[in-house]
């Protein structure tokens, strides 16, 4: 099972954030799953990955070439695939994912969860796709979500595609749930786009 974490490629001002993220990665080495994530070792990021490689577990880190740095990536991961752009690398790792969660972060988080979602609306992959809301961080998201749905700009069903909990075996549960149900790889789906 491979699980795609989006998160923030900075710590925040939040130690609530950084022990969370650590759960986060032992929950993945607990129930044998394997990370697929951007590939750095920087910020809320690097500390899901070390927590994973220190667990024993498997981590494939996807990096555009201009990010693959000495400062910015992590060259520890068990496979680390560079390529040449950002849109390639959120197609790789949307590719090769059975389930994707955001965790707290910026401008960048959104982008992927976004286009994550949107992806899936329109039947490009089939993964689940959820949000740790740490401590209230997505709130906005969920508030977000509901004016989308008050005013019609999408229906109950698209809506649904965003499980939102506050606790990490919750949400890989539900998560883990939906994608048996689910039984197509993602990257069926993505190879025919």
């Amino acid at each position: 099972m491979n699980i795609l974490i989006y998160c923030g490629a900075r710590l925040g001002n939040d130690p609530l954030l950084q022990t969370t993220v650590e759960r986060v990665g032992q929950a993945i080495v607990d129930r044998g799953w394997n990370l697929v994530y951007g590939g750095g070792g920087v910020g809320l990021m690097g500390i899901v990955a070390r927590t994973v490689l220190q667990g024993g577990g498997h981590v494939t880190g996807i990096i555009p070439t201009f990010l693959n740095t000495a400062e910015v990536a992590l060259n520890t991961c068990t496979v680390l695939h560079e390529v040449e752009s950002m849109h390639e690398r959120k197609q790789q790792m949307i590719a090769i994912a059975d389930i994707i969660v955001a965790l707290p972060g910026g401008y960048g988080t959104l982008d992927e969860l976004f286009e994550a979602l949107t992806w899936r609306q329109l039947g490009l992959h089939t993964c689940p796709i959820g949000v740790l809301n740490v401590d209230g961080f997505f709130d906005g998201i969920v508030t977000l979500r509901d004016e989308f749905r008050r005013r019609s700009f999408v229906d109950d069903h698209v809506a649904s595609m965003l499980t939102i909990s506050e606790q990490v075996d919750m949400l890989f549960d539900e998560l883990f749930e939906e994608h048996q149900a689910n039984g197509v790889p993602a990257s069926t789906q993505l190879d025919r786009a």
